[in-house]
């Protein structure tokens, strides 16, 4: 199968220059979705091709369908990257992953097995905000039913975070040193809140286990970045155009990316740094930037394009109104909040990222970032905002953002029509942005739905400011809202 993909593809696409039969599955990744395809495995892959490594990945999923991973196994775990620039394209073939277990075809106890077999040194995550099962104050949901399923059958889990456990747990039986979990989420200081949320099980199951894996298990905090948009029915055909052929697990991403990875591993790790990535003791200045200016950009976008009748970033950031105001929320309200990484010029980041999300060929669609909402604002909004309350000092677009936010969960856009909402509390979501006022819908927001910190929840500073942006839009109407902060 690998000769016959090597042959459909045409020319100008790179294959892997290494033996395959040469690799050994050293690590598993835990979320088989476009962003690690595009990221991680990227990074491995090139350090394959240099010489740098033999560390293959063994793919872990733990729900959802079959067939991506069935499809790819029949392809000799081949899949087909191309990055999509508003100039040129490039476009490789990976071949850093060479296994692959799915829950609903092995079972949770084969899935334990597979990420705690002796080889396995690193297990790292891409399960999106919600796959943590996290409460509002960063420890383990143990009122998630899920949670609650794994903790009365501890060695059959189903979720993230009992499988971790229950790997680490069969990893201490043994008598063997444990693996390095690497998240690799969006998530404030993801490696802190991912122990945290392990050991909240493990104490609950262990004492014992849990004070050994506090002990001697590592978890690395990283920031990623790189834009990968979900993949439609056009741009799978504009991929096979670039390509050559079908490939139902390939997909655009942009050019530039980015890895920081807090270098604390239990043992061995890949030399990522030989393929661009960065190892640091700290990566919270870099998470924070990224977060609040990027991630926080896109936010605004995502809500405040989307009710202004914009169906992609590259869309939006064509009404220079929109351009304009994500380049000041990014200078005027996102950079004073941040301590900026030692060598970064965070004028010329907000520059570079304004030109990545102008770039036509990544159809990034604004429905699609505003997903999980609930998850993401309070580390793309509301801790700066919070920040500016202490500091007494102006925060109009970032409230125009959660207000944009508060309009687009409620179900209903601008024209009446309804809004397709996915977060995990969209339901409780949309009954609480209903009400006879603006005053009720904020005050409903801001108190009840549990997305804002006690201390933001009852500032009535903030509650003024969240009404004022909501009755501009509301008033004036988005775009003029927006080119009021232009």
């Amino acid at each position: 199968m690998t000769s016959d993909i090597f042959d459909a593809a045409k020319e100008t696409v790179r294959r892997p220059a290494y033996d395959r039969d040469a690799l050994k599955v050293r690590m598993c990744h835990i979320g088989f979705g476009a962003f690690h395809r595009a990221h991680q495995a990227v990074y491995t892959d090139q350090l394959i091709g240099a010489g740098g490594t033999d560390w293959a990945y063994r793919e872990i999923e733990l729900m959802g369908p079959t067939d991506l991973l069935d499809g790819l196994a029949e392809r000799g775990y081949l899949y087909t990257v191309v990055e999509n620039g508003a100039e040129e394209q490039d476009a490789r073939i990976v071949g850093s992953v060479i296994d692959h277990r799915h829950m609903a075809q092995v079972g949770p106890e084969s899935i334990v097995d597979a990420i705690s077999e002796d080889g396995i040194e690193l297990v790292s995550i891409t399960v999106t905000e919600k796959g943590y099962t996290l409460t509002a104050n960063g420890g383990l949901d143990f009122d998630n039913p899920m949670v609650k399923a794994d903790l009365e059958s501890p060695h059959a889990p189903k979720t993230v975070v009992g499988t971790l456990v229950a790997g680490l747990a069969k990893r201490r039986e043994a008598g063997k040193p444990p693996f390095t979990i690497l998240s690799c989420d969006n998530l404030p200081s993801n490696g802190h809140m991912t122990k945290r949320a392990v050991l909240d099980f493990a104490r609950a199951v262990d004492a014992d286990l849990a004070a050994w894996i506090e002990t001697e298990a590592r978890f690395p905090s990283t920031m990623v970045d790189r834009i990968v948009p979900a993949m439609t029915e056009e741009s799978h055909q504009i991929l096979a155009d670039y390509i050559g052929y079908t490939d139902p697990a390939g997909f655009l991403c942009e050019p530039f990316r980015q890895w920081v990875i807090e270098d604390d591993f239990v043992s061995g790790r890949p030399d990522w740094d030989q393929a661009g990535a960065t190892f640091t003791r700290n990566v919270l200045p870099y998470e924070n930037m990224k977060l609040r200016m990027l991630n926080g950009s896109h936010s605004f976008l995502a809500y405040l394009g989307y009710l202004g009748g914009y169906e992609t970033i590259a869309d939006t950031m064509g009404d220079e109104a929109y351009k304009a105001a994500a380049h000041a929320l990014m200078i005027k309200e996102q950079a004073p909040t941040l301590e900026a990484p030692q060598g970064v010029d965070l004028g010329a980041y907000a520059d570079a990222l304004i030109g990545r999300y102008c770039n036509p060929n990544i159809r990034h669609r604004t429905w699609q970032i505003a997903m999980d909402g609930s998850q993401k604002l309070p580390q793309r909004a509301l801790e700066s905002i919070a920040h500016h309350l202490k500091a007494g000092t102006p925060y109009p677009r970032l409230a125009l953002l959660v207000a944009g936010w508060m309009i687009y969960v409620s179900g209903v856009d601008l024209e009446g029509q309804p809004i397709d909402v996915r977060d995990p509390l969209s339901e409780k979501l949309k009954e609480l942005a209903q009400g006879d006022s603006i005053e009720i819908i904020v005050s409903n927001l801001m108190q009840q739905s549990g997305v804002f910190p006690a201390e933001l929840a009852l500032s009535a500073a903030l509650k003024i400011s969240l009404e004022e942006a909501y009755r501009a839009i509301k008033e004036k109407g988005i775009k003029d809202a927006v080119s009021a902060l232009a």
